[in-house]
């Protein structure tokens, strides 16, 4: 992690304190601790992420033969950084106090709510997508299996992706895409670049929200999230399963739910 040659050169174009600490450890909990004793809370977060892109990068190299230039390490350790404290600061904004219940809201004017949601089962993931008006109507709903996932966050980010297809094929072009995904909603609403492993499925995201007339992206809790929520309804289908301007049978329950919640 430090005498490696090409980590020196990454290592080299990290802040000063960082260049002049860690070149005497044997192991990599020494230097953890010395790191941790020396740096600001700031720096010591650089360092791990840069810790963590070192690793990654050298398993693709051996891997996959690509060798990533050391200055691009550094602009992605800060990139990271600066997302992952965005991304807690959205989520602080917008979360809502523990013990408060969220409830769906219809959109206002002309516009659709777009609500996805994904479920990990053994063999793959499950994809629900459902359209409403400011009525309250279901104009479409979408369910479907889907691949096997490394995670959750995986399994939602391409749950996004098919809500987003389904409504663009459907002649939705005026939407607000609702998920209890923080993490998915940031990414897929940011207009920076994303060097994760989920990169390729956010670009595709921002491809297909470039070519609506209107698009917003709002993080839910799950309880406003409902309709969409049962995904896990797709482990027992073949193939997708798709209802125009007509309830969706598994979701009726949940429907019922939040009119009852809009009458109140």
């Amino acid at each position: 992690m430090w005498e490696c040659s090409v980590a020196q050169d990454v290592w080299a174009g990290s802040c000063s304190r960082i260049q002049k600490c860690g070149g005497e450890m044997d192991e990599f909990l020494h230097l953890f601790q010395y790191m941790m004793s020396r740096l600001s809370m700031e720096e010591f977060e650089f360092f791990l992420v840069q810790s963590w892109l070192i690793w990654y990068c050298r398993n693709a190299l051996l891997h996959g033969g690509v060798m990533h230039h050391p200055g691009q390490l550094n602009r992605r350790a800060t990139d990271f950084l600066r997302e992952y404290r965005d991304a807690q600061g959205s989520l602080a904004a917008g979360s809502v106090p523990p013990g408060i219940m969220q409830n769906w809201k219809p959109p206002t004017g002309q516009l659709y709510k777009l609500n996805f949601d994904a479920t990990v089962f053994e063999n793959g993931s499950g994809i629900r997508a459902v359209i409403r008006n400011a009525a309250e109507d279901v104009m479409a709903a979408l369910s479907a299996r889907g691949v096997a996932v490394g995670d959750s966050e995986e399994a939602e980010a391409l749950a996004c992706r098919k809500a987003l297809e389904f409504a663009i094929d459907a002649g939705f072009s005026e939407l607000v895409v609702e998920g209890d995904n923080v993490l998915v909603i940031h990414a897929a609403s940011s207009s920076s670049l994303n060097w994760s492993r989920l990169g390729v499925i956010y670009d595709d995201i921002g491809c297909l929200a470039v070519g609506l007339r209107h698009v917003v992206f709002n993080f839910i809790r799950r309880s406003a999230n409902s309709v969409a929520h049962l995904a896990r309804y797709a482990n027992v289908l073949d193939e997708e399963v798709v209802w125009l301007e007509e309830l969706p049978p598994p979701a009726l329950d949940a429907l019922l739910s939040d009119s009852s919640f809009l009458i109140e």
